[in-house]
């Protein structure tokens, strides 16, 4: 998938989270255009994986251009971003998750920033979101 392709699948993936989950993370973007198994993602959760971008597919710099543009269309589009803990599933112990290999905090609360709708009751606000999330609507 070349950069072109990226954009329009995010603006569709995005577009679909945000109506059904009313927000939208990195993760479930990475699962839904394909570049991470739902059995890898469950693997890193119960600790199995040491750092998630061990399982993404793609290279570093496919990940973060999805990730630069994951963060962009998102906040042009209105939503407000709140980072989340990731921390492991199971019995073990609730320990931290890492996301990449460095661990570097910058990379690491941009993993895990997920992008909120503002809460509000205009029907305005939300075609305004899904107008800059998706620029194939203009």
């Amino acid at each position: 998938m070349n950069r072109t392709e990226i954009q329009k699948k995010l603006s569709v993936v995005t577009s679909k989270l945000l109506r059904e989950k009313g927000f939208i993370s990195p993760v479930d973007v990475f699962i839904q255009i394909g570049c991470l198994d739902s059995s890898d993602y469950e693997a890193w959760r119960l600790g199995r994986v040491p750092y998630l971008e061990a399982v993404i597919k793609g290279s570093l710099s496919r990940i973060n251009f999805i990730m630069a543009t994951l963060r962009r269309n998102s906040l042009r589009g209105g939503l407000k971003p709140s980072w989340t803990a990731y921390r492991s599933w199971g019995k073990s112990g609730r320990k931290e998750l890492r996301f990449s290999k460095s661990g570097m905090p910058h990379i690491e609360e941009a993993y895990a920033t997920h992008f909120v709708k503002k809460q509000t009751n205009s029907a305005l606000t939300e075609k305004a979101l899904i107008w800059n999330l998706n620029p194939q609507a203009r």
